[in-house]
């Protein structure tokens, strides 16, 4: 008996000792498991760390080229960039509301309504906000980074009225989002001269500004789609506020001479007397009548392109829900994605061209974007189907980015700084409109029935872009002229004067003495300046 005691109690301690070299074994490979897991996590940590900082010191590469960072153009790129991928993420959280949430089948009197409501910030920005940044244009940085703290503040309150649906708080808060926006649109373009580096031309500075905020935009949207389904748009408002504080901390931080020093009452006098503040009167905004006729040509330029793109928005949509759409057995779902990736990639390949661009005209590039854009369609209108009006769209996104950037580069040329905020108030309630009105268009010419509402459809505002095109051209060609005979009367007039030693020794001399170049004084009508040119660009680092 005991003998088998000893026996079991040897088999137990042998069983026991097996047990715990097992559990030993188990333990090492688990501690040899975690450390690999550990390095590996390390390892791919520090990869994801290098690839973040080597992405980061890339894009500063290419924003801070050319001078970029001296003069204070790399950090305005990068607070734009930040801004487009903002807006971005408001509109993807507010994609399901109330004010968003139109669907693309419902009546068009909504969507008619709704074209109407995106004018409310623009009548708001042209009269108002425009003369306001011109006010204080020596405080352009603080400006822009007090659009960008409300935007974050708005946001949250956009979060807060999300859950219970209270329209009374969202719709308001949606409008002045999009005011704001507008605000610094209008507040950075009117700033760009002053950070402008000496090698980089205003197209291709603006141009890369909107390059990248096209850029940042484009990878914002996936971003904010996947934070949406995971958090739910209220957390994602959220994080979009500290998105717009940290901006709005950077804009703070911009070069001092963004700020443009105010004039005294003096230099604001002489800068309106020729024309227009006679008597001391100054005048605080700028209309199209009086914008000069250099910019008053590229807006109208840049208006019949907006026409085009607010019309094929709503014209193509609702011929693909109609299954008017000839040549095509995609879903309508897939047919819109086509579409609108077109446009965007149109738009994208807009800015890198421009980008591009050396010692081309402004007024050129805009006359050549209307020219494209009027050659498309006129030639999709014979030839209509998916594919023609995929080419319309990409075209259109093509012709409307090219033609603001060069637009914008004219007004920071040809507008002096006392007006500059208040006439990009004007050029973007002008382009807005045309837009509404194009988008109206495509409204009412959509109710046409069969096939043929898509030729017609495209024929009708072909022929809108030839008149407006030819109009263009007809006025280009008279200012040209006049500009040319002004300056063979003034060769002239140059030629005939006498010496000043012979006007000194005969002052009996019937022949009109020559006129005294611009800038000494003389106020006379001989001695304007040729050129539309109202202040040539002060920029301290060009």
């Amino acid at each position: 008996m005991a003998g088998s005691w000893d026996r079991a109690r040897d088999s137990l301690s042998r069983a026991g000792r097996a047990t715990a070299g097992a559990g030993r074994g188990t333990l090492r490979a688990g501690r040899t498991a975690a450390k690999k897991t550990a390095g590996a996590s390390r390892t791919a940590a520090r990869g994801t760390v290098r690839a973040g900082r080597g992405v980061r010191q890339a894009t500063r590469r290419l924003t801070h080229a050319q001078g970029a960072d001296r003069t204070g153009l790399g950090r305005l790129i990068e607070l734009t960039a930040a801004h487009g991928a903002g807006d971005v993420l408001i509109t993807v959280g507010l994609a399901g509301t109330l004010f968003f949430g139109l669907p693309v089948d419902q009546a068009r009197g909504q969507v008619a309504l709704y074209l109407l409501i995106t004018m409310v910030p623009f009548t708001v920005v042209a009269p108002f906000v425009g003369p306001v940044l011109d006010r204080f244009r020596s405080g352009r940085r603080y400006v822009m980074a007090g659009t960008l703290f409300a935007r974050g503040l708005l946001c949250w309150a956009m979060a807060a009225a999300i859950g219970p649906a209270d329209g009374l708080t969202l719709f308001p808060a949606a409008l002045a989002v999009l005011v704001l926006s507008k605000a610094y649109n209008v507040c950075r373009a009117a700033t760009m001269p002053s950070v402008l580096p000496a090698d980089i031309t205003l197209v291709t500075a603006n141009a890369r500004v909107a390059l990248f905020s096209l850029v940042s935009a484009g990878v914002a949207a996936p971003v904010a789609v996947g934070l949406t389904a995971w958090l739910g748009a209220d957390w994602m408002l959220r994080g979009t506020m500290m998105i717009f504080l940290a901006a709005g901390v950077v804009a703070v931080g911009l070069p001092r001479h963004v700020d443009a020093p105010d004039l005294d009452f003096d230099e604001e006098e002489e800068e309106y007397e020729a024309g227009e503040g006679k008597g001391g009167r100054r005048q605080r905004w700028r209309t199209l009548l009086n914008v000069g006729p250099v910019v008053a040509e590229a807006m109208r330029g840049n208006a019949a392109i907006r026409l085009l793109s607010g019309f094929l928005l709503f014209f193509l949509l609702f011929l693909i829900q109609e299954g008017h759409l000839r040549g095509s057995g995609y879903p309508k779902e897939v047919m819109i994605a086509i579409l609108a990736g077109g446009a965007g990639a149109g738009g994208l390949l807009g800015a890198v061209v421009a980008s591009w661009v050396r010692g081309h005209s402004p007024q050129i590039i805009v006359l050549f974007a209307l020219a494209l854009a009027t050659t498309t369609a006129t030639v999709s209108a014979f030839f209509f189907s998916l594919w023609t009006a995929l080419v319309v769209a990409v075209v259109a996104g093509f012709a409307q980015e090219v033609g603001k950037l060069a637009l914008d580069a004219i007004v920071q040329r040809e507008i002096g700084e006392e007006v500059r905020s208040s006439t990009f108030g004007v050029v973007e309630a002008l382009l807005q409109i045309a837009w509404v009105g194009g988008g109206l268009a495509g409204l009412l010419l959509s109710l046409l029935s069969g096939r043929s509402a898509g030729p017609i459809g495209l024929a009708v505002i072909a022929v809108a872009l030839v008149a407006a095109l030819a109009w263009l051209i007809i006025t280009r060609r008279r200012r040209l002229r006049a500009v040319s005979e002004r300056i063979r009367a003034a060769k002239a007039a140059e030629r005939n004067a006498p010496s000043p030693a012979s006007a000194a020794a005969n002052p009996q001399d019937p022949r009109p003495h020559a006129p005294k170049p611009y800038g000494d004084g003389a106020r006379t009508d001989t001695a304007k300046p040729l050129t539309d040119t109202t202040k040539p660009l002060t920029n301290p680092h060009g």
